[in-house]
């Protein structure tokens, strides 16, 4: 799971917010949420390595890449409005969901919508996130550029070079610190559990989340439960991609 360029000239779009990099005639979609700052295109060798196994579709966020000039919507509530309605469109297959960090957070608000509409998951996949209970504001997007900087070099990922180049941190900040205030600003609204199977995947040193956080997502879903653990941080994804594909495959019936 690695950071592209942005490919998007290549892509199917037919609703705003979805990106189908490789289109699949597999029976199930995975709709794959980035993290704070990221973008669609983080999920594009996702896409390909899955092709075989789902449909997958990479949510594209506004205000960034080719998107950068639509305002970013503000709370991670109202986010979910939005792509609770526009992936309804896509619900005449069987969907999984895969949300890292932020992405945890806004697909399992979407979720929350889908199920009263007839939408119930067939897997949700949550990733370096605490529990949506524990969500805290550390002030993160009250920090000057220079510390919202500081912070993402901190929780590395393949994004963390590009912080040196001026022009890309100019086009990155914006959405940036918008993300940051939409996931410092949520509080959990009271609401059923989820109905679907709930995997949880962590870094054993992540600094945003524990491993006992991560846990806490056990009471977000009265489905099957399993968590794993993987050597790393925020960003263990890099470095375990294949063995979190596995898990993915195997759940989808792959």
């Amino acid at each position: 799971m690695t950071e592209t360029a942005d490919t998007t000239g290549a892509t199917d779009r037919t609703t705003p917010s979805v990106r189908r990099f490789h289109p699949s005639a597999a029976g199930v979609r995975l709709v794959c949420f980035p993290h704070a700052g990221g973008a669609a295109s983080y999920f594009y060798q996702v896409s390909k390595q899955l092709r075989p196994v789902a449909d997958v579709l990479a949510v594209q966020y506004p205000g960034r890449q080719e998107r950068r000039k639509e305002p970013c919507l503000t709370g991670v509530t109202e986010l979910a409005d939005v792509l609770a309605e526009e992936l309804l469109e896509w619900a005449d297959r069987p969907l999984a969901f895969f949300g890292h960090s932020m992405g945890a957070l806004v697909g399992f608000e979407v979720a929350r919508r889908l199920e009263p509409k007839g939408v119930r998951l067939v897997s949700f996949f949550a990733s370096g996130r605490a529990a949506p209970s524990l969500s805290r504001d550390e002030g993160v997007h009250r920090r000057d550029d220079a510390g919202l900087i500081a912070k993402m070099k901190e929780l590395g990922g393949t994004a963390g070079s590009l912080l040196d180049d001026p022009e890309v941190v100019e086009m990155l900040l914006p959405a940036l610190r918008n993300d940051y205030r939409a996931v410092e600003t949520y509080r959990l609204t009271p609401g059923p559990p989820l109905g679907c199977p709930l995997v949880v995947l962590t870094g054993d040193a992540d600094p945003q989340v524990s491993v006992e956080e991560a846990a806490r997502w056990r009471d977000f879903s009265t489905g099957e439960f399993e968590m794993h653990t993987y050597p790393g941080g925020h960003f263990y994804l890099d470095a375990h991609a294949a063995s979190v594909l596995g898990k993915i495959r195997a759940r989808l019936g792959g």
